[in-house]
């Protein structure tokens, strides 16, 4: 493989073998053993804590933490982990307050940077920089940077421009899978005229309510204008509320504010505003919804019994382009590891997270991909997650991180987030975006 001086595990077995055999007090420790090769590098800090804070909670979270524990088993690191949906809100506030995670992982470039701004986010060090420069790309360099300066690590990667939808349902109807707007459309009023609602969608997300509104108008504006002016609006070169963007938006609610289309499963459109976005989508395998809008991450949310495959319960489409002269931009985002505090076990964990290793790790237990170049993809458990690392991997597609993550922190993860939140419930358009407009940072 070339990328270790160690060979990785060879299959998840090798995890539960390391688990157990590592576990003992023996005289040379877990870290003797021989499954603990690969983290021979981060020894020397047993017994030491190391705090890491992030959005990441419930099922996503089991299995993040899970990735981590042959880690910890063989370094005796222990990696106290909370997840919250008050994330974006609480750390800014924790911070000023003296009370910084040592880790936190970042959804949000955005709030990254603020974080750089208040002076008590460190640089990366110097294993976690040559990790990031040896397996990730320059642009998720860039993403996870202010400036010039590497701050954060990237640690799994997502693709949001998909649609769920039954592939036996389907078969069933006699439905095809749509490559235009226009047959999407169309496609939704042929379900709305049997009865049947469409889409269904979900926003609320604690003090995070209203992200997937932000998601549904950053991949239609891409679609409408081009990956040119999705970077000057996200960099704010144009105004928040330009009439590109309020167009992009209205477009968006001839889906999200169209009560012949939403909200299947859970009623009206303002039932939008108070589903869970975790449960956004489930009325498809009840048949009372078609449609849903939602990143490669919703994989963690469908049930276990449910059959994730092209010809299964559950499948995703790409959602299609609007301007063909756009190209075929696609939508993602990923997550970034970055520290508040630079002593040494915290140095080994977040260099930790930089390697294949972990990316390996995260593979096997589902749901997550990663933009680390040397993930073993064999290791990928359903075809979206397959799906998705062939995309991020493509260089035919025009990628574009997802804008609300990368604006100021009080607009991507504040105005824009409640601005959105306003608009589903009914607030006009231009009105909503003029307001997230007058919020922008001087």
């Amino acid at each position: 493989m070339g990328h270790a001086a160690v060979p990785r595990f060879a299959a998840a077995a090798a995890t539960a073998l390391l688990l157990g055999a590592c576990g003992g007090n023996d005289a040379q420790g877990p870290a003797a053993d021989p499954a603990c090769a690969p983290y021979a590098q981060y020894q020397g800090h047993r017994g030491r804590t190391v705090s890491v804070s992030s959005s990441i909670r419930d099922v996503e979270a089991d299995k993040l933490t899970h990735s981590w524990e042959a880690f910890q088993t063989c370094t005796g690191i222990t990696i106290d982990y909370t997840g919250s949906a008050d994330f974006e809100a609480t750390l800014p506030a924790e911070v000023a307050a003296g009370r910084s995670p040592d880790l936190a992982f970042f959804p949000q470039p955005g709030l990254l940077a603020e974080m750089v701004a208040t002076g008590k986010l460190k640089p990366a060090g110097k294993a976690v920089a040559a990790n990031v420069d040896k397996y990730f790309s320059a642009d998720w360099k860039r993403y996870g940077s202010v400036g010039e300066v590497l701050y954060g690590a990237p640690i799994d990667a997502n693709v949001k421009s998909f649609v769920w939808y039954s592939p036996k349902y389907f078969a069933e109807h006699g439905y095809t899978v749509p490559q235009t707007w226009a047959d999407l459309l169309a496609l939704s009023d042929r379900i709305a005229a049997t009865g049947v609602k469409p889409w269904c969608a979900g926003i609320e997300s604690g003090g995070a309510t209203g992200w997937p509104v932000t998601d549904w108008l950053e991949d239609v504006l891409l679609r409408t204008s081009g990956p040119d002016v999705y970077d000057q609006w996200v960099e704010h070169r144009i105004p928040f509320d330009d009439p590109r963007v309020v167009a992009a938006l209205d477009k968006v609610g001839d889906i999200l504010r169209n009560p012949k289309y939403v909200n299947g499963g859970y009623g009206g459109v303002d039932s939008i505003a108070t589903t869970a976005f975790q449960e956004g989508g489930l009325p498809i395998l009840q048949h009372t919804c078609v449609l849903h809008r939602q990143a490669s991450f919703y994989t963690n949310w469908w049930p276990a019994n449910a059959t994730v495959a092209e010809d299964g319960d559950i499948y995703a489409f790409y959602l299609p382009p609007i301007d063909p002269s756009a190209g075929r931009p696609v939508l993602g985002a990923g997550v970034f590891a970055a520290a508040f505090a630079d002593r040494p076990e915290v140095q080994a964990v977040a260099a930790f997270l930089a390697t294949p290793e972990f990316a390996d790790n995260r593979a096997r237990n589902g749901g997550v991909v990663s933009a680390n170049r040397e993930l073993d993809k064999s290791l990928l458990n359903t075809p979206i997650e397959k799906l998705s690392a062939t995309i991020l991997a493509d260089d035919k597609i025009t990628f574009r991180f997802d804008g609300s993550d990368m604006m100021p922190g009080t607009v991507g993860a504040g105005t824009f987030w409640t601005g959105m939140t306003d608009w589903i419930k009914g607030a006009d358009t231009a009105t909503v975006l003029h307001r997230i407009e007058t919020t922008w940072p001087a």
